[in-house]
């Protein structure tokens, strides 16, 4: 199992994911969040994920995206979607767990 906490920022909207590699060779997510649009994304998702088909794409190209882009309110930079990526990759075994960070630098 992998789990990743996600602070987004400002918002305030912090977002636990946890992943879990299944027999079927999917990946079943749950993500607990403060963000309503990310709660009925993972809905309509639904929680079984295809690794190859949400971490193995071009930017903006998989199923998360796609929600997203029809339903999320206009906020590019929300680093959930790319930390529920990377929980699937390090679940699976197509990245390494490795922290990830964004730092403003004054």
């Amino acid at each position: 199992m992998t789990k990743v906490r996600i602070e987004p920022g400002p918002c305030g909207f912090t977002t636990v994911v946890t992943a879990e590699q299944t027999e079927e060779e999917t990946v079943r997510v749950r993500v607990a969040s403060g963000c309503e649009s990310v709660r009925k994304m993972m809905e309509a998702v639904g929680p079984e994920l295809e690794p190859y088909e949400i971490c193995l794409t071009r930017p903006g190209e998989n199923a998360l995206f796609d929600y997203a882009k029809a339903h999320f309110p206009v906020h590019a930079g929300c680093p959930v979607l790319a930390g529920i990526i990377k929980c699937v990759e390090a679940e699976s075994g197509l990245a390494l767990r490795h922290d990830a960070s964004i730092t403003f630098v004054e």
